[in-house]
């Protein structure tokens, strides 16, 4: 993230204002894919979870998260608040919130049909309060001289854009130790091994949820300059060779399968946030290329090999490609391979890698606490009868539900 300047002028406030509303839209993307993903039975609670998220996750931010991250508070009268600026340092918490939110945003999609939905809300004020600025201070605003050890031992800090690690690897690692803490939903793994089908219940929803996340995502990208003079037309270029390439990589190896068309892209969108400034653009569609190929193979893998039911496959295209990207900025960076140069590989691994324990350990202590004392899952009752009724009282298709009554 390109730090602020002392004195931005009201332009800048707009522009970045523009950024947050594109990524705040992104989580009715969020909410729409994992409707489209889940049963029927539990389009309701994607739609309230992942608004109920957000909400908490600003309450947490604003009076938490934002200042162990960058030191600011927002506490003083108005005139202290505006002075000078604006009001500039008000709208980077925006849209440095929308991004904080992404994470509970993409857990909720590993979790969906079983979760539990207040010890998730408690969850999401932990992890958005304490677990993710942590690490996004280490990052973004240097704290504990990491970044100056990186620089200072490998010539280069560690290079995130726009959060391919901070927000998309954090968000699926803190979601694979939920995945594995809560288990598979009923019925997914038979006595035989045998894996059973749970299809996704609305395809055009889910088309939907891409939809919108691929457009928001220009502003999750391209505005995390954050000022007007640092604008690249560069990122926009590379954000969309990287959402082609992982959708065609995913549409071939995929064999035209819509759930993995949709995720193609936003893998490839996950995995060019970090480099998305310094790469080349024939590097941004290898890198998007590479990542739907990984979403595709992985998400396999997980159902049928590992036999996690992450339903939304968060890990492959968030954990994974999120590191992937993370990685990618230390190989197609380097000028010989047309990028901008001022990177290092060994400190995009250390940098990626103690993202990934950040979030491992952060998610493990808060999902782990929670379960012990809490609990984290419906009652077999419960589940049996859906999230949407057992947790909400309302199904998305009541009328549906007279008719056959």
């Amino acid at each position: 993230m390109t730090a602020t300047g002392a004195t931005p002028p009201g332009g800048n406030v707009f522009f970045l204002l523009m950024g947050a509303i594109l990524v705040f839209a992104m989580h009715g993307g969020f909410a729409f894919l994992e409707l489209g993903t889940v049963r029927r039975r539990s389009q309701v609670n994607a739609l309230v979870k992942i608004l109920s998220d957000f909400g908490i996750s600003t309450m947490v931010y604003f009076f938490v998260g934002y200042h162990i991250a960058y030191g600011i508070s927002f506490f003083g009268d108005v005139k202290t608040l505006t002075a000078g600026n604006h009001g500039f340092e008000m709208v980077r918490f925006f849209f440095l919130l929308t991004f904080a939110a992404a994470v509970p945003a993409i857990i909720s999609g590993g979790i969906a049909e079983r979760a539990r939905f207040y010890p998730q809300l408690l969850a999401t004020a932990f992890l958005v309060g304490l677990v993710y600025p942590f690490y996004e201070g280490i990052v973004w605003n240097n704290h504990y001289g990491i970044q100056a050890w990186f620089a200072s031992a490998f010539g280069a800090p560690f290079h995130d854009f726009a959060g391919s690690v901070v927000v998309h690897a954090m968000g699926g690692w803190m979601a694979l130790m939920a995945v594995w803490l809560l288990g598979p939903r009923k019925g997914r793994y038979g006595k035989d091994g045998v894996v059973h089908a749970m299809p996704p219940s609305n395809i055009p929803f889910l088309a939907l949820g891409s939809w919108i996340l691929i457009i928001g995502w220009f502003g999750f990208n391209v505005m995390s300059a954050q000022q007007l003079v640092a604008v690249q037309g560069l990122v926009a270029l590379n954000s969309l060779m990287a959402l082609v390439g992982g959708m065609l990589a995913a549409l071939a190896v995929g064999k035209g399968d819509p759930g993995f068309v949709h995720n193609g892209a936003l893998a490839g969108l996950v995995a060019i946030c970090a480099g998305s400034d310094v790469v080349q653009p024939m590097g941004a569609l290898a890198i998007g290329a590479i990542a739907g190929i990984i979403f595709v193979y992985l998400f396999t893998f997980v159902q049928h090999r590992l036999r996690l039911d992450d339903v939304l496959g968060v890990w492959p295209m968030h954990g994974v490609c999120g590191v992937w990207g993370g990685l990618a900025v230390g190989i197609f960076g380097h000028r010989f391979l047309g990028g901008a140069g001022g990177v290092s590989f060994w400190s995009q691994l250390l940098g990626t890698s103690l993202g990934v324990l950040v979030a491992l350990a952060g998610s493990g202590i808060v999902y782990g606490s929670i379960k012990y004392f809490i609990g984290i899952r419906l009652d077999p009752e419960a589940e049996y009868a859906g999230a949407d009724l057992s947790l909400h009282h309302v199904s998305a298709y009541p009328e549906e539900d007279i008719e056959r009554a």
